[in-house]
Formats: C-alpha cells, sequence, structure tokens
C-alpha cells in the first residue's frame, strides 16, 4: 500500500541524474561526482521527515548542496592535483551513458542571450572540461550552474557565497577564458573521419600521414598519474607528436585501436589483450587535428573497463 511520501521520495530519487550530471562537469572526474552526490543524499536522508517537508523544493535544495559539496571538493583538488605526477586530465567517458540532461529547475530559469550560454553536449567535450581546470572553484561554479544549467544568479550567491552581482562577474570571466581557447567546432562526421584517417596512418606507422593530419603546433598531452609509463609533459609538434607516436607502436606490439566516442566526439580506445588501457580525446582546428589528450590513468578508466573480463596485460597510447 502506497503511502503519501512515496512519489515525494521518487522525485528525490529521480534527481540523482542530473545530480551526477552537474557534478561531473564541476569535478572533472566521475569517481569525484559519485562521491559528491552521495554525500549530497546523506545530508538530505540525515534530516527529519517534518525538514524534508519544509523544503519546497527537494530538486532545488539538493542541487544547493551538491553545488556546495562540488566547491569544497575543488579546493582541495587543486592541492591534490599540484602533487598529482603529470599532466592531470579529466576523466573521460564512454558513449554508453548518455550524460547530457534537460536544463535544471532549481526556481527557473534566467532569461539571457543564447550567446552566453553552452549547450550540454559542448559542456561535456574534453576541451571544454580541461578549459575548466584553469578556473577557480568560485569561477567554474558559478559559469556551469549559469550558463550550463541555467540557474539564475541570485541562486547561485548562496551556494557560492557572493553577492548575485560578483556570481555574474565570475561566470564573464569564465565565459571569456572559455571564448579564449574555444576552437571552431568541427562536425561530427569530419572528426570521424579525421580520427579514422589518423588511426589508420598509426597503424601503417607512415609518420608522413601523421604528420599531415596534426596541425603543425599540435600538443598532445598524456596522464597516467603516476600509476603507468607515460610521458609527463606534453609532447608538442606535428613532427614530434608523429614521432612518439611510431615509438609507441614499435614498443607495444598487438595494441588494438578502436574508433569509440569519447565525451561525445570521435575518439580512439587503444587496448592491450582485450582490455583497455587508453582513452584518447581529440579537439580539430580547421581540418587538421590540434590537440590530444591520451588518459592512462587505470582509475580514470573504471567506466571503459568494469565490463571487460580480462584484467591483465598493459599497453601504451602516450
Amino acid at each position: 500500500m502506497s503511502t503519501p511520501s512515496e512519489p515525494e521520495l521518487s522525485a528525490v530519487v529521480d534527481e540523482r541524474r542530473r545530480l551526477i550530471n552537474l557534478a561531473y562537469r564541476l569535478l572533472g572526474s566521475l569517481a569525484e561526482a559519485e562521491d559528491a552526490v552521495q554525500e549530497t543524499y546523506t545530508r538530505w536522508y540525515a534530516m527529519s521527515r517534518r525538514q524534508q517537508e519544509a523544503i519546497a523544493s527537494p530538486g532545488a535544495w539538493l542541487t544547493t548542496v551538491a553545488g556546495r559539496v562540488c566547491l569544497d571538493m575543488l579546493g582541495s583538488a587543486r592541492a591534490r592535483r599540484e602533487r598529482y605526477v603529470g599532466a592531470w586530465i579529466p576523466e573521460p567517458l564512454p558513449d554508453r551513458t548518455e550524460w547530457s540532461v534537460g536544463a535544471a529547475g532549481g526556481g527557473g530559469a534566467e532569461p539571457a542571450d543564447p550567446a552566453d550560454r553552452v549547450t550540454l553536449d559542448e559542456s561535456v567535450h574534453m576541451a571544454f572540461l580541461v578549459v575548466l581546470e584553469s578556473m577557480t572553484p568560485a569561477e567554474r561554479v558559478a559559469f556551469v550552474l549559469h550558463d550550463v544549467f541555467r540557474y539564475p544568479f541570485a541562486e547561485i550567491a548562496g551556494i557560492v557565497g557572493r553577492t548575485p552581482a560578483a556570481c555574474r562577474q565570475l561566470a564573464s570571466s569564465a565565459r571569456r577564458r572559455i571564448g579564449a581557447a574555444r576552437t571552431p567546432a568541427a562536425a561530427t562526421a569530419g572528426q570521424a573521419g579525421l580520427v579514422r584517417d589518423f588511426k589508420e596512418a598509426w597503424e601503417a606507422k607512415d609518420i608522413k600521414a601523421l604528420v599531415g593530419l596534426l596541425d603543425p603546433g599540435a600538443t598532445m598531452t598524456a596522464d597516467g598519474g603516476g600509476m603507468v609509463g607515460t610521458v609527463l609533459r606534453p609532447v608538442e609538434g606535428a613532427e614530434q607528436i608523429a614521432r612518439y607516436l611510431i615509438h609507441i607502436a614499435d614498443k607495444v606490439p598487438g595494441m588494438a585501436l578502436l574508433e569509440r566516442t569519447v565525451n561525445g566526439r570521435p575518439g580512439l580506445v587503444a587496448q592491450r589483450a582485450g582490455r583497455t588501457v587508453t582513452v584518447a580525446a581529440f579537439d580539430l582546428a580547421g581540418d587538421r587535428i590540434a590537440r590530444i589528450w591520451a588518459v592512462r590513468n587505470p582509475e580514470k578508466l573504471r567506466a571503459w573497463t568494469e565490463d571487460e573480463e580480462d584484467e591483465e596485460g598493459e599497453g601504451e597510447m602516450g
């Protein structure tokens, strides 16, 4: 027999997906996002029934708490990442889960110039997440909540502990960072073709073809987290990247390259003995590859390896 509280309970539980989406964009880590959402729900269920019933919008309450939890985690994460071995790259996401959701409904969307908005799809791309890493925690929270999830500055102010006007300035500063780093968007089909050509050239160890596919000023960054071998500093320049990739192909025989969707865009997955060991995301400049992010840290590949039975074998890509 149903109780009057069941619909409300269902509504609270149904917020989890949206909160995970929000927390991932704020933290750049799916594992940390799950921790943040768990903490949010812990605080909800720690309240008495009367306290819960007094909250007019549980969704808005959960978002506010999740935002504050993420803000605290971002502060401590900055210190941890300063001690991180090598470059820190956001955790790559596979395609099997739909990571974009509808606009959040904390207190109603605030009308704004569409030019100030980014879509939820764009906000999960690796290039976007990397720029978010350069922001202060307050900038990141204000920008993601406002420009991505469309929360009004009056509500964001209560999360970051600033005035609405200050939050508007934080989001504006973050928006300038995004604009300065943004490259013209390439059609998904065009990027898929370029990534496929890159894969085939790499498999053929065709250094000339690789150089032709890379922007002269291209950069390749790898993230092993000190847990697996990888280059610790970015490799810069088309020829240097091409030579490094050929070196990897020679060093790791039997590595299989698979075309996969990474953070919503065409990317590559490297497998050894049937197990994913590297996930690579790409960013284009015109008709060439401008940036490659290769994630090798096993802790960041759990979403890719959780269904793989073979737990042995290790390959390299970056």
